[in-house]
């Protein structure tokens, strides 16, 4: 096993320079009503809330050397307990996932991961009981360093716990990976490393912490930290026996524990691919930690852990996430907030599923009145009616209060007079894709809304400047493209018209905002971002089938990208007659770039590709399907489609540059992360066309100077 003391963790320090906000443990000694002494080590970096305690190496190393003063103090008799928590709020937020980035060589990577494990392990080791007050937030090595004391209390209010390293590239590698299983149980520990990070990053409130058997006690805000050191006096003095009935017994590790993996292992097979590494890195540590020691768990982990933090995936990763935490926060383009109109009632244009579903969400966001219309009363009454059941659904979930589901939906009314949109601050029409019905609507709305009022209309593909070709007042419309579901995508592609005014683009912009979505601004050019990229993938699979290749090997070929779903399963999911029109309307407006297929158009009329059983699940193609694409005579292999597909990507994130469609490389990223899944381990289409040579093949550079990629050794 490694021996942790006899390594030179100071030349971390000194590598990292003065950058470090160092996050300082300072110890001091509460007596407790039996007579007994803690010593309470108080993790703060000095700053406000806004900035979280992160573990550096001057971090960890001081950390490491308090614990050995408390070791030399519990020896000595002047103490009986230990116990660390954290400054107002919070505990940690774990390493500082940009200093991670900066990390020159897996040698030093290796050493960081090892230098977590030294110090993290010292709060066991005391020789006296030991003691963590999750007092708040507490992620990663901020969990982490819980997991290493005997005992574990949470404030009730803490905002978030979790280990989010898989969803980061990374993994739990201070002893995450190896301790919670034994601690709370496979399946439970399976939720927290694996499935949890994969859901957008959902986080434990301190009641779940308590429920998994994280924690061991709970206790309310107000007195938390007095109440925890009662309760740490009642362990210390036999008073509270602490039981932890999810800590997994014998039947567990023989039986369970590697269905348990094996369960998982298929789920991400089928949700994530097998192209990011992190997670079932994650799970074979895992399967590893039912039997051995701590110190060969942690063994483990230090290799793990130190290859990804050298790799490619956690480059792309950091590049991702700070694309989606700080590029959203200021969307390039975006005019002064201040010229923004304020939104006081929404009118939706549209009862049918889009339109309702956009209304939903206006009203639960916004909480203002909300109006629908549509060609007759029985579909604006069938509109209303859904989203009522739809806020009732909310309700049944506990998601929202009686009260709540009560207000939104007497916010919320239909209407076939257009007259009653005249007090509306915000019109947006969901009806069918089809350039003249939506200029009719619009032309018709126009008249009956203040000259204040903003237009936006949620159109794919069509041009909005041409939408807005009927309107006395283009300057009001904007581009404002959801993707479905409209609940759960977090992008909105606000695309901006030659006409579009700084008043009417900042107003789309804080909206967004306002919905809790991630807007970026595009200009009116077809298919803005997301289905001018989707539209290469799915020519490129169609033109592949065309020639006689198999949907199967198509799907494999474009696995390596990572996305979500294969071709196969993405025609199935947006139907085939919107997957045809995708393509016809790009090889309309570029006949030499884009792909048209008529053999999707007869695919669409025949209405199926995939074969699925009651359930829905996938059985294979359909065989109907497949025989009338059949009749290609060259048919190609999955590395040739992929050099193909690369290439045309290149090429077509190129052009959106040069035609200034979006600002920089980034806002593509953003916006195929955010609204086509793309993985953030690959770190959005350009960092992966950098780093596979498509950007050298296609225009002689790449789109980043230098390109994001792993130190390797």
């Amino acid at each position: 096993m490694t021996d942790y003391s006899t390594i030179d963790f100071d030349s971390l320090v000194a590598l990292a320079g003065d950058d470090e906000v160092v996050t300082h443990s300072y110890v001091r000694d509460i007596p407790l009503t039996s007579g007994k002494t803690l010593a309470l080590i108080t993790l703060d970096n000095g700053r406000d809330h806004t900035r979280p305690n992160t573990l550096g190496a001057a971090t960890l190393l001081e950390y490491a050397n308090t614990l050995d003063g408390l070791k030399v103090r519990a020896a000595a008799g002047e103490i009986h307990a230990v116990a660390v928590t954290g400054k107002p709020f919070i505990l940690a937020a774990g390493a500082d996932l940009s200093k991670v980035a900066e990390i020159p060589d897996k040698e030093t990577a290796k050493k960081f991961v090892q230098l977590g494990h030294y110090a993290l392990a010292k709060l066991g080791e005391v020789g006296v009981p030991s003691f963590a007050f999750y007092n708040g937030l507490a992620l990663g090595g901020g969990l982490e360093i819980g997991l290493h004391a005997d005992y574990r209390t949470v404030d009730a209010s803490a905002p978030a716990l979790a280990l989010p390293e898989v969803f980061l590239g990374l993994i739990p590698g201070w002893g995450g990976a190896t301790i919670l299983p034994n601690l709370i149980g496979i399946e439970n520990a399976l939720k927290v490393v694996i499935e949890n990070p994969l859901k957008q990053n959902r986080t434990l409130k301190g009641q779940d912490a308590l429920d998994l058997g994280i924690a061991d006690a709970i206790f309310p805000s107000v007195n938390y930290l007095e109440d925890s050191l009662r309760w740490a006096d009642d362990v210390i003095s036999g008073r509270v026996k602490v039981k932890r009935p999810n800590e997994p017994g014998k039947v567990e590790r023989l039986v369970k524990w590697d269905a348990a993996i094996g369960i998982a292992a298929k789920m991400l097979k089928s949700r994530i691919g097998s192209v990011p590494q992190s997670p079932y890195a994650a799970l074979d540590l895992m399967k590893a930690a039912k039997g051995g020691t701590r110190a060969e768990g942690f063994q483990r982990e230090d290799e793990v852990l130190a290859d990804l933090i050298a790799g490619d995936q956690l480059q792309a990763s950091v590049y991702s996430f700070n694309l989606v935490q700080k590029r959203t926060k200021r969307p390039a383009g975006a005019p002064d907030k201040a010229l923004a109109k304020k939104v006081t009632k929404v009118g939706v244009i549209g009862a049918g599923y889009m339109a309702s579903q956009l209304a939903l969400l206006f009203v639960r966001r916004l909480q203002v009145p909300v109006v629908i219309t549509d060609v007759d009363q029985e579909r604006v009454d069938k509109g209303v009616a859904y989203i009522a059941g739809e806020v009732d659904a909310l309700l049944a979930k506990g998601r929202i209060s009686p009260d709540e589901a009560n207000r939104l939906k007497a916010l919320v009314t239909g209407t076939t007079d257009k007259a009653d949109f005249a007090d509306c601050d915000w019109v947006i029409e969901a009806v069918f894709e089809e350039l003249e019905i939506k200029q009719n609507v619009f032309a018709e709305i126009e008249p009956h809304l203040s000259p204040e009022a903003v237009l936006a209309t949620n159109t794919s593909s069509l041009s909005v400047e041409q939408i807005g070709a009927k309107l006395a007042h283009p300057e009001r419309l904007v581009g404002f493209h959801f993707f479905t579901p409209v609940a759960v995508m977090p992008l909105i592609e606000v695309v901006k018209t030659p006409h579009t005014d700084d008043a009417t683009l900042s107003t789309a912009m804080v909206t967004a905002k306002n919905l809790k979505k991630n807007a970026v601004i595009t200009a009116d050019t077809p298919g803005f971002v997301v289905n001018r990229l989707l539209a290469v993938l799915l020519g490129e699979a169609m033109r592949a089938v065309d020639e006689g290749t198999s949907f199967e090997t198509v799907d494999q070929a474009i696995a390596p990208l990572g996305l979500p779903m294969a071709p196969s399963a993405l025609l199935d999911l947006v139907g085939l007659k919107v997957g045809a029109h995708v393509l016809d309307t790009h090889h309309a407006a570029f006949p030499d770039r884009f792909y048209r297929s008529e053999n999707l158009h007869r695919l669409a009329e025949y209405g199926k590709l995939l074969e699925k059983d009651d359930k829905g699940k996938v059985r294979g193609f359909d065989k109907g399907a497949l025989k009338i694409v059949s009749g290609g005579k060259n048919a190609r292999s999955a590395d040739d489609i992929l050099i193909s597909l690369q290439d045309g990507l290149a090429r077509e994130v190129r052009l959106m540059l040069d035609d200034q469609v979006v600002a920089a490389p980034e806002d593509i990223d953003l916006c195929m992360i955010l609204g086509a899944g793309f993985p953030f381990q690959m770190g959005g289409v350009t960092p992966y066309l950098d780093r596979v040579g498509a950007s050298e093949r296609v225009f002689g550079d790449t789109f980043h100077h230098p390109p994001i990629a792993g130190v390797g050794a």
